[in-house]
């Protein structure tokens, strides 16, 4: 893993930056996290006044024992701890309840930065990210950072004004018994100090095991039933168990660590306890202390031990919280595309004539590997192009830069003399009817579906659109039509989910279209009636087809014969037969094949 081949500076820089970070972002909600702290603050110096308030008693009590006790002045201090506890319980309270709010409002406002971010990330991130490790940390990792926040901030805080209070007012009270108090208790300090230096890379790599545990899991279920075919259960399952043992392990060592803090704080407190009983009973044997000072210094002893032990418990927290941290604004902190924030121009799709031309456009996916070395093409408006070649040969990544989903290396891409440079994402994308090769629905109904970010389509025209592409017949027969809702229980085949792809793309009132296989999963009847409902969603409009099946591209206007990202070969369907180059090879071989 990425964490564990860090060395023990680096780990250390990166555990100081994500938490600087995580103050960083926490800036918005300072003044509520102060009130929280000082809340926290004034109920820790109340529960400090307790001891020396009940020394008090103790002393009027030692005091009534060899004459009168002073039941009224009892009282009196009595009435006023109850007062200071109460006071001290309701501030608690408060801290605790402003905590939650803020806690809860920062991951809420850190979820919505992370899928702005995710629309924000160039494609590439995603070619090389699994889609669970970006679902580890948008839902497991802020909610780490969540809750280490809202348990720990408040109790360090506390713990923290506990510690220094109660050695403040230990040395008030008596210098020897104090000293006494702090040497038995400074191994605890040594202790988990080295703790923390241990643990914190188990907790990193625990963090890191999550995510890529969920990119697994991902997959095996986005490709269950192909593991299933080819019997590959096992070994998914085997990757699986060997991705939970090591969560496992460094689970177990993580927390094992850190579970020795609590057991050995507990015994240095009660160390601690011990000595002071003995030094205090020798002390009030040579009558250098009343006894009311030992009662309050063995309250005392436990509120300087108790810190520590809830120090020690934060601080565990805070390395999960820090591995957590160090993932989320790692994402956060990726490269952007492109600002377009400057740019002007605009082109209105109602007025846009759909001529495109590609100018010695190169591109490659890294500076090592070209794909695209010299496109050039010129589309006239209304031209229905067809991109073909063999697997890798650059077509879909055409598609991608056309779309402005990959910055391009050299060159440039004109839509009506506009260069794309001069466009910004939204407006191109505006311009584009895109019918994937992948068939995408989400939850919700049918109608829902394919009017897909379009208000104001009516339900005639999403019928209508539906009886051109062959899917009113089908729709009509579920028991709820048109308002069927789409989701695991409601099956679809892959062939009526990429024509309901199809009839969402009609619905889209658009000067360009972009077709990527989208007849590949449909049987060959259904092809016939997609292919009809094809050529009436080209007509008026600039087409580009990408397509592995040749006979759907006979009435294409342009093909582009691609190989190796150059276009070796240009013509019509019948040019390029008599040319009986490349293409021919290829559509003669598809030919023999169904034959």
């Amino acid at each position: 893993m990425r964490n564990g081949r860090r060395g023990p500076q680096e780990k250390a820089k990166d555990f100081k930056k994500s938490i600087l970070d995580l103050i960083k972002y926490c800036k918005p909600y300072f003044i509520p996290v102060l009130v929280s702290i000082i809340l926290a603050l004034i109920s820790s110096i109340l529960s400090i006044i307790g001891p020396d308030k009940l020394r008090k008693i103790t002393n009027l009590i030692t005091e009534g024992l060899m004459g009168s006790i002073n039941l009224s002045k009892i009282k009196e201090i009595a009435i006023f701890l109850i007062i200071i506890y109460v006071i001290s319980a309701i501030l608690g309270y408060l801290e605790q309840y402003i905590m939650a709010i803020v806690t809860n409002k920062f991951s809420k406002q850190l979820r919505k930065e992370i899928i702005e971010k995710i629309n924000n990330i160039p494609l590439a991130y995603f070619d090389k990210t699994s889609y669970g490790d970006i679902l580890s940390r948008v839902t497991n990792d802020v909610d780490t950072l969540s809750m280490t926040l809202n348990q720990s901030l408040g109790n360090l805080v506390s713990s923290i004004t506990l510690l220094i209070g109660s050695t403040i007012m230990m040395f008030v009270t008596n210098g020897i018994m104090t000293l006494t108090a702090i040497l038995s208790s400074v191994f605890g300090f040594v202790f988990m100090t080295l703790i923390i230096s241990k643990s914190q890379k188990y907790f990193a790599r625990l963090q890191d095991e999550i995510g890529e545990l969920n990119g697994h899991i991902e997959e095996m279920y986005s490709g269950h039933n192909v593991m299933k075919v080819y019997n590959g259960v096992d070994n998914a399952n085997e990757k699986f168990n060997e991705i939970n043992d090591r969560i496992f392990d460094n689970a177990r060592k993580g927390n094992f660590l850190s579970g020795l803090m609590h057991p050995f704080m507990g015994f240095i407190s009660n160390f601690g306890y011990v000595c002071v009983c003995i030094v205090g009973a020798l002390l009030t044997m040579n009558n250098v202390i009343d006894f009311g000072v030992i009662v309050a210094f063995m309250l005392y002893i436990r509120l300087f031990t108790q810190p520590l032990s809830q120090i020690a418990q934060a601080a565990s927290s805070l390395q999960s919280c820090a591995a957590a941290s160090e993932r989320v604004f790692e994402f956060l902190g990726e490269e952007e595309m492109s600002d377009e924030s400057a740019i002007s121009k605009k082109l209105d799709k109602n007025e846009v004539k759909g001529e495109i031309v590609f100018d010695h456009v190169k591109f490659g996916y890294d500076e090592n590997k070209t794909i695209i070395k010299d496109f050039n093409v010129k589309v006239k408006p209304g031209e229905k192009i067809a991109i073909v070649g063999e697997t890798g040969a650059g077509k879909t990544t055409m598609v991608n830069l056309l779309m402005k989903f990959y910055e391009i290396n050299s060159g440039n891409i004109f839509i009506d003399g506009v260069s794309t440079k001069e466009l910004s994402r939204k407006n191109i994308h505006d311009l584009f009817i895109m019918v994937l090769q992948d068939a995408w629905v989400f939850e919700g109904s049918i109608k829902e579906n394919i009017r897909y970010n379009k208000t104001k389509v009516t339900d005639k025209e999403v019928e209508d659109v539906c009886k051109v592409v062959g899917l009113h017949h089908f729709i009509k027969s579920l028991s709820d039509g048109y308002d069927t809702i789409l989701s695991d229980n409601e099956s679809l085949s892959l062939g009526q989910k990429q024509l309901l792809t199809i009839a969402r793309g009609m619905i889209k009132d658009a000067p360009f279209l972009i077709l990527d296989e989208a007849t590949s999963s449909v049987d060959t009847r259904t092809e016939e009636l997609v292919q009809k409902a094809m050529d009436k969603l080209t007509e008026g409009r600039t087409s580009f087809i990408i397509a592995h099946r040749l006979s759907t591209i006979k009435n294409a206007d342009l093909i582009l014969m691609m190989k190796d990202g150059n276009i070796i070969e240009t013509g019509s369907h019948e040019e390029l037969l008599k040319l009986n180059g490349k293409y021919a090879e290829l559509y003669n071989s598809q030919f023999e094949t169904m034959n």
